[in-house]
């Protein structure tokens, strides 16, 4: 009888470490699905990061030309050359007929 106790306890015992090791185990990988995750976010921002980084040292490099430079100075200062005009264009109207009676 003892014998069978002494059994059961080992056997009692086994499946608890084997059902520990087991949720540890599980644990271990969603903790690494999740830093998977986390770790295709990150290099996609570094993506977006780098696209806006080029673009904005293209706009860098175009400003510092003078050439380059006086389509903005046009724009947003509103300002023009000695042998220049500037025109202002106004939105065509719209071509739906009218509703007076």
């Amino acid at each position: 009888m003892l014998r069978l106790a002494g059994r059961i306890t080992v056997m009692f015992v086994a499946v608890l470490l084997f059902s520990l090791a087991g949720v540890q185990f599980a644990r271990l990988i969603d903790q690494n699905i999740a830093m998977a995750h986390e770790l295709s976010a990150t290099q996609s921002d570094i993506g977006a990061l780098k696209l806006r980084r080029e673009r904005q040292l293209r706009e860098l490099r175009r400003l510092r030309d003078p050439e380059g430079a006086i389509p903005d100075i046009h724009e947003r200062l509103r300002l023009v050359g000695p042998k220049e005009e500037m025109i202002f264009v106004s939105p065509a109207p719209s071509a739906a007929p009218s509703t007076d009676p």
